[in-house]
């Protein structure tokens, strides 16, 4: 299909190439504009010179879920699905550094909930009056509705304390999973977010919560192929280019563009797609597009530390692991990835990735400081580490990597559609149900690409059903 319609997609992030594509291959013609000299958003990779060589490094550990069925589809749509394989089954090994025991997360191909009971049975992180009680609380939590208002008020900590969950069944489960899915601690979490979590990605089905992370450098996936893409689908990328300001003249859309190659040009659109955080986003929004506009200042942040570590020798065994009773939260073998190994003398190093969600306290500790702490915690995890010679060490800080995902944050996330025909809103801060995930963001895209076919008049049945 072909059109005279145009559209202007504002951030080149996953939701907003997700709209962009859509749009694109409603018959729109589409410009995408990215501040950034590369798409992706807060999913890239970036080159650094190392004493181990020239690696490819991702600026943080990203995994998503089987049940993350739009980022799924967006993997498909960019031939990438092969790049970011899942797990046959779900498997985490947790390590629990005091005790110095391995227990493991996996589960079967037995209906829901039974598929978890086997592993937890034997999950050795808790008593077995722990793990009755987190059956309990299992059974009381698939009774709950995600979206029911009262839950949003209401936060996870104080929800599991009331259904018996002692602090050791917090840390070795219920944060395990939280802190890196929601970016924030129970206590600090949005009962309703949780409740989305736990419900679509342990007790929707038996796979759900099989785990995907890519095996190249994010970029190649989120830039590279993602540029691919719209360039086929006959999106023109405007990188190095910000917006400065939207308005409407005359029922035609013009957004004021700096810098770059189209610095000082104006775009003109019958629709355009904000994509960007809700900070710029307000900033761009033009008067009375939305109700009460300031709330979008009210929704926080919450950021998320990478530590980098490449040893002169293989240290770990499996792809990842999880800890407790450490400050280290998730550890990933980036070797193969970053391309380590293909810089001749390196064939025998390994390159660890260390996720620290909710890092509010750390985030901007001195590298030293936080080599200090880390490297002997390493240590005290992989025995192999001890004698291993460190090579590279280095940091990555996200300070603003999600919203934060606070009591009451879902009566502050708005909808795709705003007051304003035309003008739309994207974004894993926008309201999708979901917490600050990968799957939010691609959702965000097609619900306002929905909108803005559906007020063109557009036929949509290109578009994923779950995104209306």
């Amino acid at each position: 299909m072909t059109s005279t319609a145009t559209a202007v997609v504002v951030g080149g992030g996953l939701a907003g190439t997700t709209a962009a594509l859509a749009l694109a291959d409603a018959g729109l013609r589409v410009t995408l504009v990215e501040g950034r000299p590369r798409l992706g958003g807060l999913v890239f990779s970036f080159r650094r010179d190392s004493a181990a060589g020239e690696l490819s490094v991702d600026n943080g550990q990203h995994v998503y879920l089987r049940c993350c069925t739009a980022y799924g589809q967006m993997l498909d749509r960019l031939g990438a699905a092969h790049l970011v394989p899942l797990q046959d089954r779900m498997d985490v090994p947790v390590l629990d550094a005091d005790r110095m025991r391995l227990g493991r997360l996996r589960r079967t191909a037995l209906p829901v909930p039974l598929h978890l009971a086997a592993s937890l049975a034997r999950y050795p992180h808790l008593s077995p009056a722990e793990r009755a009680g987190v059956v309990r609380a299992t059974l009381a939590l698939q009774g709950l509705d995600p979206a029911d208002p009262v839950l949003d008020g209401v936060d996870f900590g104080s929800w599991l304390r009331r259904h018996g969950q002692s602090s050791r069944a917090v840390e070795a489960l219920w944060d395990l999973v939280g802190i890196a899915t929601l970016n924030a601690r129970a206590g600090d979490a949005s009962m309703g977010l949780a409740a989305k979590v736990f419900k679509t990605g342990l007790l929707s089905a038996p796979g759900a919560a099989d785990i995907g992370w890519s095996r190249v450098p994010l970029g190649d996936v989120h830039d590279a192929l993602a540029r691919t893409a719209l360039e086929k689908a006959g999106v023109r990328i405007a990188l190095r280019t910000r917006a400065a300001s939207v308005d409407c003249t005359d029922g035609r859309w013009q957004v004021a563009v700096e810098n770059g190659p189209h610095g000082g040009e104006r775009l003109t659109a019958d629709t355009v797609v904000l994509a960007v955080p809700q900070r710029e986003t307000h900033a761009l929004l033009p008067a009375g597009a939305l109700a009460d506009r300031d709330r979008l200042l009210d929704i926080g942040t919450a950021p998320i530390l990478n530590l980098h570590v490449v040893y002169d020798r293989k240290v770990l065994r499996r792809p990842f692991f999880a800890a407790v009773g450490s400050p280290v939260q998730w550890v990933f073998d980036r070797t193969d990835a970053s391309g380590l190994t293909r810089t001749p003398g390196n064939e025998r190093c390994q390159y660890l990735a260390v996720s620290q969600s909710a890092a509010q306290e750390e985030i901007d500790q001195p590298v030293a400081k936080l080599r200090a702490r880390y490297l002997p915690e390493l240590e005290r995890l992989l025995p192999a580490a001890r004698g291993a010679r460190i090579i590279d060490f280095f940091v990555t800080r996200e300070r603003t990597a999600t919203f934060a995902p606070a009591p009451g944050v879902g009566r502050l996330r708005p909808a795709a559609r705003t007051q304003a025909p035309g003008l739309l809103l994207a974004g894993a801060w926008t309201a999708t149900g979901w917490p600050a995930t990968m799957e939010s963001a691609v959702r965000s895209g097609t619900a306002a690409a929905r909108e803005a076919l559906n007020e063109l008049g557009f036929p949509q049945g290109q578009l994923p059903q779950e995104a209306a």
